[in-house]
């Protein structure tokens, strides 16, 4: 049997890339329709009502009536939770141009369903920013991204935050407190030694580097180094391609010692010394810790110029009330 020469099988990749985009192109014109018979049936809804004014609840007779007779009519998606939906999507987004063609309406439902604006808008915006995925969406609002992130800053950190997304500028901007490993699903009574945990972590690396948060690419794991004709090994290595650095990260499944934050800064120097190239910048370290003693970090931290930084992980997700809580506290002062 005769094989295909090269020019057939540059053919059938041809042919092949061309199929694959006219199918994306195809499911997002479908989403992008969905998106706007969906704001303009809310918009009738609304306009309906008295002069526009918000005064349907879930349980008022208008949306029952419209659910029955619009299913009837019409068959599936006209449940009165789909119809409340629809009414409160042109409510948040009056104006259409607001809405981003890149978000499906699977995007915006689970976007709705988040009752703070601030909060809304920041993950609307990292969305189309960062082009997740409607499982991603779905996972970053579990976590809390929005709430771990803003307890960072002040409150016109907060508010710029909401307005323009996250944005990587310094190397704290990559660093997360604590960083969430649920996606590992490790059962709440079960021991995770540094070794299984990295493991999970390795196994895992889609959701660890969307954990991790964007520019971060997979190096190495148990990365060796030699000094003295003595090996050292660290847990994990990337590199960020937006600050042009090696990050460093140290899995500790107890709380960090000064030891700890030692050894980092010696990974460092060498990262800088040995493995750093023209242009790129010094590298990061992260200790990734169940626990930390915050005045510990920052006399263990003081007068090293390196990048060290010390987060706490959990391998459940947070109590999101109690973050919001403390974002409110921000906010109102």
């Amino acid at each position: 049997m005769q094989l295909p020469n090269r020019n057939y099988i540059d053919l059938i990749d041809r042919i092949g890339f061309t199929i694959l985009r006219a199918r994306e192109n195809a499911i997002k014109a479908i989403n992008l329709e969905l998106v706007i018979a969906n704001w303009e049936i809310g918009k009738n809804i609304v306009e309906f009502e008295q002069g526009g004014k918000e005064k349907a609840e879930y349980g008022s007779a208008l949306l029952t009536n419209l659910s029955k007779d619009l299913k009837s009519k019409y068959g599936k998606g006209f449940s009165k939770s789909n119809i409340y939906l629809f009414r409160l999507f042109y409510i948040k987004y009056p104006i259409f141009q607001t809405l981003s063609g890149k978000l499906s309406w699977s995007h915006y439902a689970e976007l709705l369903s988040i009752s703070d604006d601030l909060e809304r808008n920041f993950y609307e915006k990292q969305s189309e920013k960062d082009n997740w995925s409607f499982r991603e969406l779905k996972r970053q609002i579990n976590s809390a991204l929005f709430q771990r992130i803003a307890l960072s800053k002040d409150k016109a950190g907060v508010l710029e935050l909401a307005r323009d997304g996250y944005e990587v500028l310094i190397p704290n901007d990559i660093i997360k407190d604590p960083y969430i490993f649920e996606f590992l699903q490790i059962p709440q009574n079960e021991i995770v030694k540094e070794k299984g945990l990295e493991e999970l972590l390795v196994n895992n690396l889609q959701k660890f580097l969307l954990e991790l948060g964007k520019g971060f690419s997979f190096v190495g794991q148990q990365y060796k180094i030699t000094l003295d004709n003595e090996h050292y090994f660290i847990d994990l290595v990337f590199y960020h391609r937006i600050l042009k650095c090696f990050v460093l990260v140290d899995l500790k499944t107890r709380r960090v010692k000064h030891q700890d934050i030692g050894q980092m800064n010696l990974y460092l120097n060498y990262f800088l010394e040995e493995e750093n190239t023209e242009g790129e910048n010094p590298p990061v370290g992260i200790i990734i810790a169940a626990d930390k003693n915050e005045l510990l970090v920052k006399y263990a931290t003081g007068g090293i110029s390196n990048k060290i930084f010390v987060s706490k992980y959990q391998l459940y997700l947070p109590n999101r009330e109690v973050l919001e809580e403390k974002i409110k506290e921000i906010i109102s002062k």
